[in-house]
């Protein structure tokens, strides 16, 4: 039997979700088993219903077998990292940082990735024990493409992580980005709309002017900074797709410089595309929660 306290990462969570992140080793059909059989109790009370909801300071007993909690002994790869981190802004309940282009946002166990440097930074820095977690860790709340640079957001709590995951959903960071197009844009100004479907063979992105099955909406707001040969532009996403910006432009006819995979011309040198993630907004309209404080900020590289 194993006794757990709830902490304050943990509260408000379903059951059922917490046994998962407290057990991942353990099949979903275990979790549900174990509840049936009324082997979870919930401060000394049997619990079956794996919806209910978790507050700090419950103390949960579970009689699971011992081989489905995770070993003691058992390292992440961030907690062996030595952090390489530029952190552009940072308080109590959030991190900003600027990815490099080639790394990763997420990964895998075994993975370095950005978001395994927040982890190993925040564990550094003693602002993040695992030792005293059940089921959280410090997250990343969005991503941006592996050979795309610059600003994401990480969450240092639950209760920031899940005001943030809800604020990117609904749409209430506005997100902006600087690149580099083949060409000169004309009108220097507008939005791109249309639909994309992901081709598996490729691993590409197909842009459509009319909807196809299977496909997602798509809009990008830009505008050019600069024209010529090369074109300096700001595009916000007004949604958030997979490589949304590099198949917009492409698709016009201006694809970004650097993107063969997306049209652009071959140099001799291997380059990424010219895109940074530059800016973001805070343009909270509802209830944010402990993040109030960061309604109407703006965040620049």
């Amino acid at each position: 039997m194993k006794r757990i306290t709830v902490g304050a990462n943990d509260k408000e969570q379903r059951l059922d979700k917490f046994l998962q992140k407290l057990l991942p080793d353990a099949p979903q059909s275990v979790i549900y088993k174990s509840l049936r059989k009324k082997r979870i109790k919930c401060n000394s009370k049997r619990v079956t219903d794996g919806a209910t909801r978790l507050q700090e300071g419950d103390v949960l007993e579970l009689y699971i077998n011992d081989d489905f909690f995770a070993k003691d002994n058992k390292k992440a790869i961030w907690q062996e990292l030595i952090p390489i981190l530029e952190v552009v802004y940072e308080d109590e309940h959030i991190i900003v940082m600027k990815k490099t282009s080639g790394m990763p946002s997420q990964g895998g166990e075994d993975e370095v990735s950005l978001e395994a440097h927040m982890r190993a930074y925040l564990y550094n820095k003693g602002e993040y024990n695992p030792e005293k977690e059940n089921s959280f860790l410090p997250s990343l709340c969005h991503r941006i493409d592996r050979n795309t640079s610059g600003l994401v957001i990480g969450a240092k709590d639950a209760e920031s992580l899940r005001v943030l995951n809800q604020k990117v959903r609904d749409k209430e960071i506005r997100k902006f980005y600087l690149c580099e197009v083949e060409g000169e844009l004309m009108p220097d100004k507008g939005e791109i709309s249309g639909w994309l479907l992901k081709e598996e063979k490729t691993r590409k992105m197909i842009f459509s002017d009319k909807q196809i099955k299977g496909a997602s909406e798509c809009r990008t707001r830009y505008k050019v900074l600069k024209g010529g040969e090369v074109s300096l532009v700001e595009a916000e996403l007004l949604t958030g797709r997979t490589h949304q910006i590099r198949a917009s432009f492409s698709h016009i006819g201006h694809p970004l410089v650097g993107d063969v995979k997306y049209g652009a011309k071959k140099t001799k040198n291997k380059d990424f595309q010219h895109l940074v993630s530059y800016r973001l907004i805070f343009d909270f309209s509802t209830d944010s929660g402990c993040l109030e404080y960061l309604k109407g900020r703006e965040i620049k590289i």
